[in-house]
This record gives C-alpha cells, sequence and structure tokens, in this order.
C-alpha cells in the first residue's frame, strides 16, 4: 500500500491520524510518516501489519475500539 492508499483508506473510513493511531496502538507520528511520500527524509513505509489491519477496517472489520471512537 502505498502512501498516498494508506492516506485515502484512512480518510474513506472517517479517521483522524490520531484516531487511527489510537486503534492500532501506535503514535500519530507514526501515521503522519506512513503517509508521507518516500522523498521526505522521515517517511518510512506503513508495516506490513498495519496495512493488514487498514484492509480489515475497509472489509467492514469493526473492533470495539472503532464504535467508541469520538468525532
Amino acid at each position: 500500500m502505498t502512501p498516498a492508499e494508506f492516506k485515502a483508506a484512512r480518510k474513506q473510513l472517517g479517521l483522524t491520524q490520531a484516531q487511527l493511531a489510537a486503534l492500532i496502538k501506535t503514535d500519530p507520528s507514526t501515521i503522519r510518516r506512513w503517509e508521507m511520500e518516500h522523498e521526505r527524509s522521515t517517511a518510512t513505509p506503513a508495516s506490513p501489519l498495519a496495512v493488514q489491519v487498514m484492509q480489515w477496517f475497509l472489509d467492514g472489520f469493526r473492533p470495539p475500539e472503532f464504535l467508541n471512537l469520538k468525532p
């Protein structure tokens, strides 16, 4: 999943970077780095596990924490 695809998926789910970070138990700055174009010095590719979890969310999986997110 490219950074742009990851960001688009997050937005499709209606999540902020902070909300996604809370769901997958990581820091919001990690989400920002995953969504950066790889030419930027602090960019890093999303972990394979994060990509898989994002795909589960897109496929309709909703953990209980997802339903408790504040808008």
